[in-house]
């Protein structure tokens, strides 16, 4: 079987970390062909060094000589190094790119990614953010260009795995299970006074600090209802959230006579991208295997959206459609970045978002120009109303916690 290449979208993050551990796992079955990343440009370096792609991107001309310098004190053949978005739409549409792993963070990945699908790569997605501004765009460019769409998300691997092989008709509903977070036994005023450390201390995964906080807030899982509209065509209506502060099912479905299929697994995320790497065949993992004798119990409860309204907020996105998505993706990266800077309290991130959600004027997804109009209008007023809060918080206790 011919090597496949592979190129990542966002390699020095998380789950770009966690593609470049799996081809090395696999080095018969993949290589890197391209790179592109933002501004961590020694980690970039080391990766360099070791995968030797044959195109780089990275965010600004001075990362560009940063990267020069690091590959150079390595004695490193430089490759062909891009920049911006024009560098990461080459990245994503690399000639000898079979796959392309969509791992940014936020509306940087939308174009990147959206190039891909028309380009007809295989994507494995794990940028929640580029289905909820245009899952219509998204999946309507992969169905002309005959691209495979593929989850890396936990979650959305578990439903893509627990769907296979059933028919569509008989499968009544899809549940996405969530952890909870680090709040999930908190009460309201404890939240108000939550630290950006407390809200990064999440209790069953690493990852990133914009993932992190979605999910102390569970915005991460309103994202993830949206994204399983757009991967797996079921309406908001049949695509409920369970918490599960365990995290070893990552989804279930609910079939017409009352059966269920659930996906149980450790919490590593390299199992989801070997399956998207690997699909439709399944590879031994070298990852250790979940003990199951060592699981002493699993616990269900309904989410409380009066704590978390978030999850609310994204359900009435999904229900409202066209542009409102994109609105609200951007209106919750600026809280988020806002709270992340000590601007705003953890529990204003959704009043932003709500905020946004009742000015924005929702229109057709008609193109690339709409969803990117809707990002940019609701990213002005997200600025505007977290200005207003931060005027009126007094957040000094955040900073000495």
């Amino acid at each position: 079987m011919a090597s496949k290449g592979i190129a990542v979208l966002g390699s020095t993050g998380s789950i770009g970390c966690n593609t470049l551990s799996v081809v090395e796992s696999f080095a018969d079955l993949f290589h890197i062909v391209a790179l592109s990343a933002g501004r961590n440009m020694k980690r970039l370096g080391e990766q360099v060094v070791r995968h030797r792609p044959e195109l780089v991107s990275v965010e600004t001309d001075e990362c560009v000589e940063e990267l020069q310098a690091e590959l150079h004190a390595r004695d490193v053949p430089l490759p062909r190094i891009l920049v911006g978005e024009a560098g990461m739409v080459e990245t994503a549409t690399h000639e000898r790119a079979d796959c392309v792993v969509s791992a940014t963070v936020g509306a940087v990945g939308f174009v990147p990614t959206l190039s891909a699908l028309e380009a007809g790569k295989r994507v494995a997605l794990a940028n929640k953010e580029t289905l909820v501004m245009a899952g219509e765009l998204m999946t309507r460019a992969a169905e002309k260009s005959g691209a495979e769409l593929l989850p890396v998300d936990s979650e959305h691997s578990a439903l893509h795995q627990c769907l296979r092989g059933e028919k569509r008709v008989e499968v009544r509903r899809l549940v996405l299970t969530a952890s909870g977070g680090p709040f999930r036994t908190r009460d309201r005023r404890q939240m108000e006074r939550a630290s950006v450390a407390e809200a990064m201390n999440h209790p069953t995964w690493n990852m990133g600090a914009k993932v992190t906080v979605d999910s102390a807030t569970l915005m991460n899982k309103g994202l993830e209802v949206i994204e399983a509209h757009w991967l797996f065509g079921f309406d908001a209506s049949a695509i409920d959230v369970v918490i599960h502060p365990e995290s070893i099912v990552h989804s279930m479905i609910e079939l017409i006579d009352g059966s269920w299929i659930a996906q149980m697994g450790p919490t590593d995320m390299r199992h989801a991208i070997q399956y998207a790497l690997c699909y439709p065949e399944r590879r031994s993992s070298p990852l250790p295997p979940l003990d199951l004798t060592r699981l002493f119990a699993l616990h269900f409860e309904a989410p409380d959206v009066e704590r978390f309204p978030a999850l609310e907020l994204a359900y009435r996105t999904l229900r409202s459609g066209g542009t409102m998505p994109a609105a609200m993706s951007a209106a919750n990266e600026e809280a988020v970045q806002a709270f992340l800077d000590e601007r705003i309290r953890l529990t204003d991130i959704p009043e932003v978002i709500e905020f946004v959600m009742n000015q924005h004027e929702t229109r057709p997804v008609s193109n690339l120009s709409a969803v990117l109009e809707a990002d940019r209008a609701a990213r002005a007023l997200a600025a505007g109303e977290v200005a207003r809060i931060a005027q009126e918080v007094d957040f000094a206790f955040q900073r000495s916690v």
